[in-house]
Order: C-alpha cells, then structure tokens, then sequence
C-alpha cells in the first residue's frame, strides 16, 4: 500500500511539475545600427533589393539592427538630404545610400557629418567618412552590403 502511494506520487509529482519556460521570441540586438537610405520605391526598388537582402542577411547573423528610410516627394539630392540628415539623427552607426537621389544626397550632405561613416552603392565620391562600392551585379551588392553589416560588428 505503501509502494502504491509513493509511486502514485510520484507520477503526480512528474505530470505537475513546471515545464521549462520556452525560450524568449525577442532577438537580442547588438549597439550597433546600419541604415539604408532609398528612393521613393523602398526596399522593392530593382537597386535596393539586394542590398537590403545583403542587409537582412548579416542582421540575422550578427544581430546588427537594420532600418531603412525610403526618400518621398520629389526625387531630388536637396529633398533627399533631409532623409540622410534623418538617419544620422536616429543614430545609424552606418548608412547605405542607393538610387540617384540618396547617392547624391550623399555627395552633397556626408561632409557635414564627419562623425558618420557613409557608403554609396554603385555612386558617390569617396573621402574620410565616405566609401564607395561598385556593384555590377545584385549579387555584388548582395555580398558587398552583408560583409559591411558584417565588418560592422566586429
């Protein structure tokens, strides 16, 4: 009778006791921030969607946190550097410029922001705070972009 009791308290104890907290949803990100600054079309333009996928990709692997700022109204370097002043603002540790407006807000506006470390897919001119990669296909600027978030970690 004994026995019997121990081991109904036993399977008792066993089917009641906690589960394991499941493991928390949220992605712990790093201090880091990489921006990228588009046209009016977003990440869905033909020249930002590698760049971007690039961008996803090295996020997911060293949990640099990615954001992106597309340019609205007119598609103009003077209306884009606004946006670029925007992303500075917001603290980006790094920003991609790609499409005309954005390349050429950054042409104009990155002297003002020495601090800032800028680089320009496919145009811009390059100088202490500003690189330039020429990618002449969307896998180039695919990897290109994933080995800059990359770099930007470690």
């Amino acid at each position: 009778m004994v026995a019997m009791l121990v081991v109904v308290a036993g399977v008792l104890a066993w089917a009641l006791w906690p589960a394991a907290a499941p493991p928390p949803r949220q992605r712990e990100y790093r201090a880091e921030t990489a921006c990228l600054l588009t046209g009016e079309k977003g990440v869905a333009a033909p020249e930002a969607v590698p760049v971007w996928a690039g961008m996803q990709q090295a996020s997911l692997a060293t949990h640099v946190k990615i954001q992106y700022l597309e340019v609205s109204g007119p598609q103009t370097p003077e209306n884009a550097e606004t946006y670029l002043a925007s992303l500075v603002q917001s603290r980006c540790d790094l920003i991609l410029t790609v499409g005309a407006a954005p390349v050429g807000a950054l042409r104009a506006g990155a002297a003002r922001f020495p601090t800032v470390r800028f680089v320009g897919i496919n145009g811009g001119n390059a100088s202490s705070n500003v690189s330039v990669v020429e990618a002449n296909s969307p896998q180039v600027a695919q990897q290109k972009s994933r080995e800059l978030i990359a770099a930007l970690a470690s």
